[in-house]
């Protein structure tokens, strides 16, 4: 029979955990048994989905935090150390889209806040968590990158350079984890059913991308302890070919 909370006893950290990608894993994490500690900007969204993974017998914790203040980011570790002593899995969802103009028209300020936000912020987690992740059995994180990252889309510019940073960032984090317990991954949601993808493009029919809901099976694989690589970019077009096919 198959195992119908997989991630029993288990303590999950997700950003960007109001709405959307971070929404919809948040929700499955605790519906999979995990502990679920969410993380975002705004309380309101927040408690909501407290109230809704409560409702289906889930457990969370709720963390306001803007985590481009990275003084805060740097007490989650202490923080989580405090109350449970360990980390089993990090899910970095967090991120802004920013500018899309000629990036010789991008202010300084809005090329800091897209690199803080997605790469800077993404460095501070791993620096403050990565003592609770070699604590677990089986410490899993997966950062959410983007196809962007090829830097093949014009006016892209920061949010391009901000994705394909997270990437090398994660992939020579992997490789410093090679000897322990700890994998590793980066996820390319391409083309899906949110409102950063609403903005980034306005006049498409969002109803033909896929729900962020889709991509949960592919989450709940890389943060179980039988994931068994490490440093890669997992692409959900790719995975669920994949999958279609291995199904068959």
């Amino acid at each position: 029979m198959k195992n119908k909370k997989p991630l029993k006893d288990r303590l999950a950290l997700v950003t960007g955990a109001s709405r959307g990608i971070g929404r919809a894993v948040a929700l499955a994490l605790a519906q999979a048994g995990a502990h679920v500690v969410i993380v975002a900007r705004t309380i309101g969204a927040l408690e909501e989905l407290d109230d809704e993974i409560r409702t289906g017998g889930g457990k969370a914790t709720l963390l306001q935090l803007d985590i481009s203040k990275g003084d805060k980011i740097d007490q989650i570790g202490p923080t989580l150390f405090q109350r449970w002593g360990k980390l089993d899995i990090f899910v970095g969802n967090a991120g802004v889209l920013g500018p899309l103009s000629p990036l010789h028209h991008v202010t300084e300020d809005a090329w800091n806040q897209v690199i803080d936000v997605n790469l800077s912020a993404n460095w501070r987690l791993i620096r403050t968590i990565d003592p609770l992740l070699k604590r677990s059995d089986a410490g899993r994180a997966v950062f959410v990158s983007s196809g962007a990252s090829s830097g093949k889309y014009a006016y892209w510019g920061p949010y391009a350079v901000s994705k394909a940073g997270l990437e090398a960032l994660v992939k020579t984090y992997a490789h410093e984890l090679a000897d322990t317990n700890v994998k590793v991954n980066l996820v390319n949601p391409g083309p899906t059913r949110t409102a950063m993808r609403a903005k980034a493009f306005p006049g498409e029919d969002p109803m033909k991308q896929p729900a962020p809901e889709e991509l949960v099976p592919m989450f709940l694989e890389l943060v179980s302890p039988d994931c068994d690589f490490s440093g890669r970019v997992v692409g959900f077009a790719e995975w669920k070919k994949h999958h279609a096919s291995t199904d068959a």
